[in-house]
């Protein structure tokens, strides 16, 4: 029996005869704290897309808990996004509703919660983030770290079985990115099984059980985070973290 919660298979993906995603296979395992790291159209962000079904693979096949997701059936579709915890570059918060109401219309309505549930659980995660202040303002009256602090909770308002991060940091004020990152920390020493798309190194280093580089829709290496960014092995890993940690 695996603990093998995603396995991606030969997985292309292809934009206007553009390879973004190139026959990558990849597995990730219960409690696996990945971080896909490259340059900037390597294909970090349509691989965690293809993932969660936002995309649809030209080839390849893509399991959760061992079942083959049907791309072609929106129900199949729809049990397996359950499993997965989507947080965006952009937080796509509910500009009309609140905090609490963003954090409790999916649990109400597609996990069937009662209101009274799904408002409790989304206390004690607002609390968990340190925004229970903040239940009844509107994202507009945020800040950027507060939203992307609040699509967090969101996403763990699902309980879902793994955690996919788009580039969480990279629409924040230098400021607000550690805030974000201490929550995102948290979990990962909780066992949260999280895929990370990342620009930020030091992070990655940090929490990662392990770090994968892509290239040009591929992968071109991946290790421990000792591995890869201390021993990086080929020239291409190399000259990319030469240029991104230089301070």
């Amino acid at each position: 029996m695996t603990n093998e919660i995603i396995k991606v298979d030969g997985v292309t993906k292809i934009f206007k005869h553009v390879k973004a995603v190139d026959n990558v296979s990849l597995s990730i395992k219960k409690g696996d704290i990945v971080s896909i790291i490259g340059p900037s159209g390597s294909g970090k962000s349509t691989l965690i897309r293809c993932i969660n079904g936002l995309e649809i693979p030209d080839s390849g096949e893509i399991y959760i808990d061992g079942e083959k997701v049907d791309f072609g059936n929106d129900k199949n579709l729809e049990q397996m996004r359950l499993k997965i915890g989507f947080v965006f570059q952009h937080f796509n918060l509910f500009p009309h509703l609140t905090v609490l109401e963003n954090l409790t219309l999916a649990p109400i309505n597609v996990l069937g919660k009662s209101e009274e549930d799904a408002k409790a659980l989304a206390e004690t995660l607002l609390n968990r983030v340190g925004l229970l202040d903040k239940k009844d303002s509107y994202p507009a009256q945020l800040s950027g770290g507060q939203k992307q602090r609040v699509a967090i909770a969101r996403c763990l308002c699902m309980q879902p079985e793994v955690f996919l991060f788009d580039e969480p940091t990279s629409a924040l004020d230098p400021e607000m990115i550690g805030e974000v990152l201490d929550v995102m920390q948290e979990l990962a020493s909780e066992g949260t099984t999280m895929i990370i798309v990342t620009h930020e190194m030091g992070f990655a280093k940090k929490v990662s059980s392990r770090v994968v580089f892509m290239d040009k829709g591929e992968i071109v290496e991946q290790g421990s985070a000792t591995d890869i960014f201390d021993h990086p092995q080929s020239a291409r890993l190399q000259e990319f973290l030469s240029k991104v940690l230089r301070s």
